[in-house]
């Protein structure tokens, strides 16, 4: 995170301040979660059609939203509505996103051709017994994600090796995508590369490893729950279900891709190069002949289409909620219900999580409402570092959980690649960590007090887990 986005969230906020809060801003979002949860749950559980959440197209639940949205804030224009979805569409990181979406699949489609997930699975299988794959597969997010501080590059990278387990063991396709997105949360929030936690220490002014310390001892009890509760969940496996053989060789590109995502390198860099290594392998392997190198690309980018497309949708919902007040209401309530400490933490956290429902960007919700929570700190006197914490680890829980966030719509879009329709609802059952995470900062709020701090001691204190 670089500094001139940080002027840039101070100038969203003082435009946000001018804006009078409109709860009413923030009917799109209301919409779509009532449709897409309502029309599943009727369709799959009162009416009983056989995969009755598949017939929820979210893409056609977010034109509905989308549609509200623009029939709202009749201040503007169609002309000017247009001119704020543009703005919202043409944002870095929703570029970024959707140019990953399209090299994932080209990846996902080559490596899948040339054999490559199946001989890595295999090689994983091998060495770990089919009731910790799935553990295993959480601690590899977990491990990369630290690495990395990205939770979308991480799963984008994970997504095809999950589904590859899956395919291996029988074991449900949600479970594996949902321990690879639970990892992925753990280190977007901890990493001290990621934007998020340069977002929380940069607003309030702490240190960055004071933050990580008081940080992790707040989420590792999420992470060592989450671990335990997957090997529970985890069946016990088919005894006639044996790990076939594989090929180093076809595993390279799959390790490139690993070893690159740990060491930090670009994303485009490495889904590139593990593309380029695939269609080799494939070629001199003759898994597929040379002249198909752009088809199984093809195969791959093509189900990314519909991830896409939903990805600029939402932005352009997002930009008309925070154009039309939503998000200043949001600000605004959170702000009028604070009376004690604990409950000016629990404000605090509430409204970087209701920030992060209407702009399903966890960087973004941060940098708004910084600012505001570290007035709140001053006032009520929370330590710098608790603040921090909260802000990254709540907004971590919901980015983690939303049906239309960028974390889960990787996990889909990667089943897609692989030609599986996983729908967003069908993972959140299996998100143990974020929903943790929330539970034990809840915890942490409640019944774990501020130490006091030792004259000479600077604003953050030291570091370390708080006590009595």
């Amino acid at each position: 995170m670089c500094a001139d986005e940080f002027a840039e969230g101070a100038v969203c906020m003082e435009q946000n301040a001018q804006k009078k809060g409109n709860p009413a801003a923030l009917l799109p979002i209301a919409v779509f979660l009532v449709l897409y949860l309502g029309f599943g749950i009727l369709f799959e559980y009162v009416l009983k059609i056989e995969m009755g959440f598949y017939k929820v197209q979210a893409i056609v639940v977010f034109l509905v939203a989308l549609l509200v949205a623009v029939v709202q804030n009749r201040r503007l224009d169609f002309q000017g509505k247009v001119q704020v979805m543009a703005k919202g569409m043409a944002d870095e990181n929703v570029l970024t996103m959707c140019l990953i979406f399209l090299v994932a699949g080209a990846f996902s489609g080559a490596v899948s051709a040339a054999g490559g997930a199946d001989s890595t699975v295999n090689l994983f299988l091998t060495f770990l017994p089919g009731k910790f794959a799935v553990g295993g597969l959480f601690l590899i997010a977990c491990f990369i994600s630290l690495s990395m501080g990205s939770s979308t590059t991480t799963i984008a990278a994970l997504a095809p090796f999950a589904v590859g387990i899956s395919e291996a063991t029988g074991f449900s396709i949600a479970l594996c995508l949902g321990a690879a997105v639970s990892g992925a949360m753990f280190g977007d929030n901890l990493s001290m590369i990621s934007d998020t936690t340069i977002a929380a220490v940069r607003t309030q002014g702490c240190e960055m490893k004071d933050k990580f310390k008081m940080n992790f001892w707040i989420v590792l009890p999420a992470a060592v729950l989450t671990l335990v509760l997957l090997v529970i969940v985890t069946p016990s496996g088919d005894p006639s279900i044996e790990v076939g053989e594989y090929n180093l060789f076809k595993v390279i590109p799959y390790l490139v891709v690993l070893a690159g995502a740990l060491i930090g390198f670009n994303v485009f860099a490495v889904l590139i190069a593990g593309t380029v290594l695939s269609l080799i392998v494939g070629v001199a392997t003759g898994a597929f002949p040379w002249t198909d190198m752009f088809t199984v690309m093809y195969d791959g980018i093509y189900g990314m289409y519909d991830i896409t497309v939903i990805s600029i949708i939402v932005a352009c919902i997002g930009a008309l909620v925070n154009e039309g007040g939503g998000i200043e209401a949001i600000i605004r309530f959170v702000r009028s219900k604070m009376r004690t400490k604990k409950g000016a933490q629990i404000g605090i956290s509430a409204l970087v999580a209701g920030v992060d429902i209407a702009t399903a960007n966890n960087t973004i919700a941060i940098v708004m409402t910084g600012p505001i929570a570290r007035d709140i700190s001053r006032e009520f006197g929370i330590d710098p570092r608790r603040t921090a914490s909260l802000l990254d680890i709540f907004a971590s829980v919901v980015q983690g959980i939303l049906p239309y966030g960028a974390q889960l719509l990787y996990a889909v879009g990667g089943a897609a690649a692989a030609g599986y329709v996983v729908s967003s609802l069908q993972i959140l059952p299996y998100l143990f960590y974020p929903f943790l995470m929330g539970i034990s900062a809840l915890v942490f709020i409640l019944f774990v007090p501020e130490r006091r701090r030792k004259s000479g001691e600077d604003e953050a204190g030291p570091a370390g887990p708080p006590a009595e």
